[in-house]
């Protein structure tokens, strides 16, 4: 097909024989830039999304800080900028939106906050691929997919040196230090200064050398999750197999997508059946999910065209490869005026990731989390030159500093007065499965 000029962009529109074959080559092409950022939905059912899988590569410009002023400097560039613009919000951009501080550990030295703008675009919706270029690199288009078809689909990784070693992980609590604090956030609770709480626990490992690329096909193999993401940016990789929306945005519409509610699958389908069945009518899964959705319905009424906040599902069932979920989704209307900066600024960070009532959720977490959070319990996703927006959740995820070689994973859970300590610990331990899995050589 013809190439189509845009005043940024030149289009270009192919049909795929093989959309698998070139996704998999496309993301190992991609291995020699800098920065890149892939989203791919699996071919989920219910992932609501407006592509099939996007691959943003090579920045044109980016924007990286931290949390001081940081929405403000956002908006800034994504006005400025005025196209497609890609990357990540760190859970600490909450010291942003409150007054709130981040002095946890860190081991992984990531920015607040990094966005960029790509010079290439790769847009997958069925077996279509768009192809969109600035316009100033819209000959390198035929070359570029030359190279990509000619990348052999059995060859993973572009560096000769990406050999991976068994990653030792270690907990950053004892599973004893996980009990005593559930000790505090139940009295905390029990005094009535929050409902329900999301705590968290990292897994670290130091010296650890893996290539980023196997590990993402590892993870998103055994996941196959709607939200799937994996960026590199310089010397640093966020591998990510998440199954929770965080929130988007299409024309006028707002949707946000709460994950609260989780039960394993099993291998007996009759009996695996039974388990979801049984998720969806446990009374504390179900009144953990209500708390976020009321929770997520405020914040989204504070820029939401007054009486538009809808709860189009609530509290329905989904299963994923490794686990079933409860999940809720709540929609709202906004002005055309609105700039979309304002929204996620409103509903950052995701309240089920948070709790309630949310600031003081978050004062509790800093309190008694041990790992400063960083682009765990984020957003991943992008922005559309039209304002439109999709951001997913950073659960389920690898981090990886390949300057320090320092590699971490986090997992946690809704604590409420109904919880059982040693249930909530042994459902973290579940989440972390798919991630331990992924980073084994064999």
């Amino acid at each position: 097909m013809g190439q189509v000029e845009r005043s940024l962009r030149t289009t270009k529109k192919i049909t795929l024989q093989n959309p698998a074959e070139f996704k998999e080559n496309l993301l190992t092409w991609a291995q020699q830039f800098d920065e890149f950022v892939w989203l791919d939905s699996n071919n989920y059912p219910q992932h609501y999304s407006t592509y099939d899988a996007v691959l943003a590569a090579d920045g044109n410009s980016d924007l990286q800080c931290n949390f001081h002023k940081a929405f403000d400097k956002f908006k800034q560039y994504k006005n400025k900028v005025n196209d497609y613009i890609f990357g990540y919000l760190s859970y600490d951009l909450k010291n942003d939106t409150e007054n709130l501080t981040s002095k946890n550990n860190d081991g992984l030295h990531f920015p607040d906050l990094y966005f960029f703008q790509p010079k290439k675009l790769f847009l997958f919706k069925n077996d279509v691929l768009e192809i969109q270029y600035l316009s100033e690199y819209k000959d390198e288009i035929d070359d570029d997919l030359k190279s990509i078809k000619q990348i052999a689909s059995s060859r993973k990784g572009t560096r000769n040196d990406s050999v991976q070693h068994d990653v030792k992980i270690k907990k950053r609590i004892t599973k004893k230090q996980y009990l005593n604090q559930l000790v505090k956030i139940l009295k905390h609770i029990h005094r009535g200064d929050i409902y329900e709480v999301n705590f968290c626990q990292e897994f670290y490992a130091e010296d650890a050398v893996i290539n980023p690329l196997e590990v993402y096909h590892h993870l998103n193999r055994i996941s196959n999750p709607p939200f799937a993401s994996f960026i590199k940016f310089n010397q640093k990789y966020i591998i990510s197999a998440s199954p929770e929306r965080f929130v988007k945005k299409e024309g006028l519409k707002i949707i946000s997508q709460p994950i609260k509610g989780t039960a394993k699958r099993l291998a007996d389908k009759e009996a695996d059946k039974k388990l979801a069945a049984a998720l969806a009518n446990d009374q504390k899964e179900r009144s953990e999910n209500i708390m976020i959705v009321d929770l997520v319905r405020n914040d989204l009424s504070k820029t939401a065209i007054k009486g538009s906040v809808k709860v189009e599902e609530l509290c329905k069932v989904y299963s994923f490869d490794q686990v079933h979920q409860m999940i809720s989704t709540i929609s709202a209307k906004v002005d055309a005026n609105t700039d979309g900066i304002d929204i996620i600024k409103s509903l950052f960070p995701m309240g089920s990731m948070t709790g309630a009532p949310k600031l003081s959720a978050m004062q509790i977490i800093e309190n008694l989390e041990a790992s400063k959070r960083g682009v765990y319990s984020g957003a991943i996703g992008y922005f559309k030159s039209n304002g439109d927006f999709d951001f997913n959740v950073v659960i389920r995820s690898i981090l990886y500093n390949e300057t320090n070689n320092y590699l971490s994973y986090s997992v946690g859970g809704a604590i409420t007065s109904k919880s059982n300590p040693e249930k909530e610990y042994e459902e973290c331990l579940l989440k972390a499965i798919a991630m331990k899995r992924a980073l084994k050589t064999n």
